[in-house]
């Protein structure tokens, strides 16, 4: 597990970028989810750019109040374009028909957008933080 950690710490600060995460709320985060989970805040800032988003943390961190890592942040974003909606949806197995699996395609998108705006130049690299 701490190689994972000093996977994206060292990530961070080879391509000079810093991660801010701060505690929003307790909520429901995902559609499906049926309990409340840890909400997060995150900024992500290099080079005179900024991306910043909610992360819905792992109900095990919730249950055991811990704030998440840089690597559970790093790992989880997209990091993938997924510009063709019918292609999208065949890859994670969604109904083409489905404005559920459309709406879920849109988030994905601007996530996708927000990375690449900050880490556009080094894609490959944070691709390696899985």
């Amino acid at each position: 597990m701490e190689n994972y950690q000093q996977q994206a710490i060292d990530f961070l600060t080879n391509v000079n970028a810093t991660i801010s995460i701060n505690y929003h709320s307790c909520d429901l985060y995902f559609p499906n989810d049926k309990r409340p989970r840890n909400i997060y805040m995150v900024t992500i800032k290099r080079n005179g750019k900024k991306y910043s988003f909610k992360f819905g943390d792992s109900f095990f961190n919730t249950d055991k109040i811990l704030q998440p890592t840089a690597y559970d942040v790093l790992s989880c974003l997209t990091k993938e374009d997924y510009a063709d909606f019918d292609q999208f949806c065949s890859y994670f197995g969604y109904d083409t028909d489905s404005s559920r699996a459309e709406k879920i395609f849109k988030a994905v998108n601007r996530e996708f957008k927000g990375v690449s705006r900050v880490f556009g130049d080094v894609l490959e690299q944070l691709q390696e933080i899985n």
